[in-house]
């Protein structure tokens, strides 16, 4: 179960929480952007470092600038420890651990020693693409579709095996059928085809020679094209779901039981009436309203119920 963070108490701890992680004030909104761009820049530094004609040329700005995004990340993230009560727990979490991700590789290739560990850290040092992954921190939409892909995951697990399963049958026809020297050698190289076949990528290293595997081929391929829409339209659904539970209330209407209307519906859609039942119409005469209130207190000791104004 996820747990929101929290700030560890008031104070400065508070009001730096605020500006962190929440963004319905001027300065949070500034922080999000900062860190949007500052997030982008150095993709953008890693994404041109790989390049070997504009790394051998400026070796020494792609240092610096590496190092002055880790010192700023690395900053970032302590802050964010300090304002939390429970900064542990933010470690564990999907976006702590991208946090961690996104700086260790560089204060690593401090401690590794030894010319022959250069090319591990090499490869740590492209760990720093995996900033970019914090973007989805700041859009909302992109939690939308993180719970829809969760929602729909055991579904979506369920089409993925019997996929495996029939490519699994498939590669073994295709493995007694085919002649070995057509490439066929083992039943992992033909699941190799099949799943290649069934995807319609078709890269022609392996291709059968007998009728009847290309027959088999032809009927792979058709059954590809058939189920290749089955998880988009299993994830699709959520999606439309989850929208429609955000933007739509399941309280039904008083008057005729009529129960979708959007969230900050006043009247029901069908008959017109107040659909807020912890305060009374505000189109009735201050008489009516007045006997509302007397009808809806709490068992008549003249306090309003709970949720009214």
């Amino acid at each position: 179960m996820n747990h929101l963070p929290r700030p560890a108490g008031e104070g400065l701890r508070t009001r730096i929480f605020q500006v962190i992680f929440e963004s319905d004030t001027r300065s949070a909104k500034g922080f999000d952007i900062a860190l949007i761009v500052a997030i982008l820049a150095s993709v953008l530094v890693v994404m041109l470092e790989s390049i070997v004609s504009l790394r051998a040329e400026h070796s020494a700005l792609f240092f610096w600038l590496e190092w002055g995004f880790t010192i700023a990340f690395t900053l970032e993230l302590a802050v964010r420890l300090y304002c939390l009560e429970r900064p542990i727990q933010y470690l564990k979490s999907f976006y702590g651990m991208v946090d961690l991700v996104a700086v260790l590789p560089t204060w690593l290739a401090l401690i590794v020693p030894g010319a022959q560990t250069l090319v591990m850290v090499r490869l740590l040092r492209t760990l720093r693409i995996f900033r970019v992954l914090r973007l989805m921190e700041f859009v909302g939409e992109g939690r939308l579709l993180v719970g829809a892909l969760q929602r729909s995951s055991h579904q979506i697990f369920l089409f993925l095996f019997t996929v495996f399963m029939l490519v699994t049958i498939l590669a073994a026809i295709i493995y007694l059928i085919e002649p070995y020297s057509a490439g066929f050698t083992s039943i992992p190289r033909a699941i190799y085809w099949a799943i290649v076949t069934l995807t319609t990528v078709g890269y022609g290293d392996i291709v059968p020679v007998t009728p009847l595997g290309q027959a088999i081929s032809v009927m792979v391929m058709l059954i590809g094209y058939s189920i290749i829409a089955v998880p988009t339209g299993i994830f699709s659904a959520e999606v439309i779901r989850s929208i429609r539970a955000d933007r739509y209330s399941d309280e039904a209407c008083p008057g005729c039981g009529h129960d979708r209307h959007e969230q900050r519906a006043k009247y029901c859609l069908v008959c017109g009436t107040w659909l807020d039942e912890h305060s009374p119409d505000p189109n009735l005469s201050e008489e009516e309203q007045a006997a509302w209130w007397e009808a809806h207190t709490d068992e008549g000791n003249g306090s309003p119920p709970k949720g009214g104004h």
